[in-house]
């Protein structure tokens, strides 16, 4: 089921966070730690690891001194901006008509 395969990408705490920290440009893995401050390292790095294993992001090693790692989005994650937008829209919604009530 398509919806299924869709919910498990972006299930969990932190894959939406990492996938909006890289909507701004490529970063290293300290600069994406730096946006989503809760995240340990070790989180990171596996969520990293998911989200480019169904390709929503290209890890690309640079060789210099030290190495550099930099993560970007591929098209496919780009492609999950405006179901990013719609959340946030949604969640705006939710907040008026539920939590703020």
């Amino acid at each position: 089921m398509a919806a299924r395969d869709a919910l498990e990408i972006v299930q969990g705490k932190w894959r939406i966070p990492i996938v909006i920290s890289l909507t701004f440009g490529d970063k290293r893995f300290g600069q994406i730690q730096r946006d989503i401050p809760d995240i340990s390292p070790k989180m990171l790095s596996q969520e990293l690891k998911a989200l480019e294993v169904n390709k929503l992001l290209t890890r690309t090693i640079h060789d210099t001194m030290p190495v550099t790692v930099e993560y970007s989005l591929t098209p496919l994650g780009k492609s999950m901006n405006k179901l990013i937008e719609d959340i946030l829209d949604w969640g705006v919604y939710f907040r008026q008509e539920v939590l703020e009530k």
